[in-house]
């Protein structure tokens, strides 16, 4: 007999012969977390499926419209705790989309890439200017003027 490694709980264990393949074990742990990486699976690639599920889940929110608000209203520490954990990831999106500073704008020389430090005084260098257009602008007059080389 040969053996394998659970995927879940991380045991070696004998493997069923007429489990062709095995990853997972016997345990209900195991079993739910076989089943629920499958059904996530058949989710992404089952539009089918995909739509059973979301009907089925409509039915029974019709059939049963207060559950959730008698939930929460009877698992008060949950509540408060999703409150906070909700306002830092709300926190955490709302910094994270902040645009970092960059600070590249300035008069610049293009020099070629084969030369070394000696020859700078005497080579005929071609002086530019670069400007940091903002995102979203638009203005044609604002776009030229800003990209204009200085010489």
């Amino acid at each position: 007999m040969s053996t394998f490694t659970c995927a879940h709980c991380g045991k070696t264990l004998q493997s069923n012969p007429r489990v062709k393949h095995q990853q997972y074990c016997s345990d209900k742990a195991c079993q739910r977390e076989r089943r629920r990486l499958w059904q996530r699976q058949k989710l992404m690639l089952d539009p089918d499926y995909r739509d059973n599920q979301k009907d089925c889940q409509k039915q029974w929110r019709q059939k049963h419209p207060d559950y959730w608000r008698k939930w929460r209203q009877s698992h008060d520490a949950y509540v408060q705790n999703n409150r906070l954990r909700s306002r830092a990831r709300q926190f955490a999106k709302m910094d994270s989309l902040q645009p970092k500073p960059v600070s590249i704008s300035g008069c610049y020389f293009i020099l070629p890439g084969d030369c070394d430090a000696s020859m700078f005084a005497n080579m005929d260098a071609l002086p530019q200017k670069i400007v940091i257009i903002p995102v979203g602008c638009t203005n044609r007059d604002v776009l030229q003027n800003r990209t204009r080389s200085t010489g």
